[in-house]
């Protein structure tokens, strides 16, 4: 079995800081795209930043030049690192890999974490 476990989402005040963190477990050959989406009531799940195996990055327009994704391969770890937060980017925020394992190549989601920015 196969899972993403995400960890480090909360409450902070504008133009504060929060880094999330989401670790991959279990039987995995490969991962191939990680990355993190987020969600509010109403609205699409919308792509924050994903990054490949080799390292190259894609942002969300919203959030360029304020967040940071990068990935440790030998820990199946992805991380968000969220700088300048807005109450916009208040949201669930979900991390989405493509992994290869005994069960195949599927596209695996985590339980989400909630970010809130307010004062």
């Amino acid at each position: 079995q196969v899972q993403l476990v995400e960890s480090g989402g909360g409450l902070v005040q504008p133009g504060g800081s929060l880094r999330l963190s989401c670790a991959a477990s279990g039987s995995i050959f490969r991962i191939n795209a990680m990355g993190w989406y987020r969600q509010v009531p109403g609205k699409q799940r919308e792509l924050v930043a994903a990054i490949t195996s080799g390292g190259s990055t894609n942002y969300g327009d919203s959030v360029k030049g304020r967040f940071t994704v990068s990935r440790d391969n030998a820990k199946n770890t992805v991380y968000l690192q969220m700088n300048s937060l807005k109450p916009e980017d208040t949201a669930v925020y979900y991390c989405n890999a493509g992994i290869i394992s005994p069960f195949g190549s599927l596209n695996y989601w985590g339980q989400g974490t909630q970010v809130t920015v307010s004062s």
